[in-house]
């Protein structure tokens, strides 16, 4: 029995629940610091927008590449555990490579827009692995909405409260610094594998999976939709959007992950699909309404909530089954990655082309046919898991009622 008290209920010890998080925590939060901080030296800097294109394929590149690279890698030629360490390790050298070659030049700020993609890409689907091989399947919805919120905590506290009032010298160093303790965590607290298969599918096997490819086309479909849709809000609307968004989305992933680990990952991500279609389809039909944004923001935000906790924490690794998790995370994650790329380079010709309410309505009839695929999709959760909730609840239910009816007896 795991001991722990209130962390029992998500099957860890103190000290593997304490890991888990922080090594996801860790990993997020430095990238998306390290990620705003690239797109400030590249608004500072005096290069083209050609250049900046250019900088942007590398990054998204190197985040590709090692991804893929460092899936293959693990457990194949060197243990999940020591990969870990090695990745950590090159984001705390990574984060100061800056102050050595400098953010000015094309050549320098390329460079570091690769060495950042790397430094995020290479172990991101051994740290998933990681948190999949140590949470039990049914517990792994909860502590997947865990994670998720603290991202969402740890993100906003480094960008909206610590790195504004700082250079970017010092803005580096407190990267390194939390990157250092993401590193240092995992030596001294980090448990070995506990593996139960060695065996690793190749991609062109994994994508000819077709519960894989009914969760995997829905998802693409999203974030599709997220990325083209995303330069034609007003800046003002994206700012409020943002804070109202990521609030709600920090508690809908508490929601979401709970929700998943009782009815099942699939009903969860069929809700968000439908929630953020009527989202899209309010907005394509009240395009300048500022109310109908604020329901969408409300909208948008339960829906990341949900597909956090599900898309980017779960599913991947149920899939997985008796798999290793790697190479699944692998393909589950590019997606939502490389969506940022895409918005990137439609941005200017989403914003020129196309009008506001033709744009929503086409993004509000391709999620809801992004429903179709997960009607087929087979529930990962196990149904014996959902049977014995459904059974636990039934007769919480019959106990409340010889309660009551003992009480009007005795009356």
């Amino acid at each position: 029995m795991p001991k722990g008290g209130f962390l029992a209920k998500f099957g860890h010890t103190r000290t593997q629940f304490l890991v888990i998080v922080l090594v996801i925590l860790n990993a997020f939060t430095w990238y998306f610091v390290a990620f705003e901080i690239l797109v400030h030296m590249l608004d500072t800097a005096n290069i083209t927008q050609n250049e900046i294109l250019m900088i942007w394929t590398i990054h998204f590149g190197g985040v590709t590449c090692a991804v893929l690279v460092g899936a293959t890698l693990s457990n194949r030629f060197i243990s999940r555990n020591n990969l870990l360490s090695l990745w950590m390790f090159l984001g705390v050298v990574f984060s100061l490579v800056p102050t050595v070659i400098g953010t000015t030049l094309y050549v320098s700020i390329a460079a570091i827009s690769l060495l950042f993609g790397v430094a995020f890409g290479l172990g991101m689907p051994s740290c998933m692995a990681y948190y999949a091989d140590f949470t039990a399947i049914d517990k792994r919805g909860r502590v997947g909405g865990i994670i998720y919120f603290a991202i969402g905590i740890g993100t906003f506290s480094l960008l909206v409260v610590l790195l504004p009032s700082t250079r970017l010298v010092e803005q580096l160093m407190i990267l390194a610094i939390w990157r250092g303790f993401g590193l240092a965590t995992f030596l001294i607290l980090g448990q070995k594998n506990r593996l139960k298969v060695t065996k690793s599918p190749s991609y062109v096997a994994i994508l000819c999976e077709k519960p894989l490819l009914f969760y995997l086309v829905p998802w693409i479909m999203f974030c599709l939709v997220n990325s083209l849709t995303s330069p034609i809000f007003p800046p003002d609307i994206v700012s409020m959007s943002t804070i109202i968004g990521s609030v709600i989305a920090g508690l809908f992933a508490l929601v979401g992950g709970l929700f998943s680990d009782s009815v099942g990952r699939k009903r969860v991500a069929i809700t968000g699909f439908v929630m953020l279609g009527i989202g899209y389809a309010t907005l394509g039909i009240f395009p300048e309404n500022l109310v109908s944004y604020y329901l969408f923001s409300i909208v948008d935000g339960i829906a990341w909530g949900m597909f956090g906790a599900v898309f980017l924490m779960v599913l991947w690794g149920d899939l997985s089954r008796n798999m290793m998790p790697e190479k699944y995370y692998a393909i589950g994650g590019l997606p939502y990655l490389l969506s940022g790329f895409l918005g990137i380079l439609v941005a200017p010709y989403v914003r020129e082309l196309i009008s506001k309410s033709t744009t929503f309505s086409f993004a509000s009839l391709f999620l809801f046919l992004a429903v179709l695929p997960l009607l087929f999709a087979p529930e990962t959760l196990p149904k014996k898991v959902i049977e014995k909730r459904r059974l636990r609840k039934y007769l919480d239910d019959v106990k409340k009622v010889k309660k009551e009816y003992e009480r009007d007896s005795s009356d």
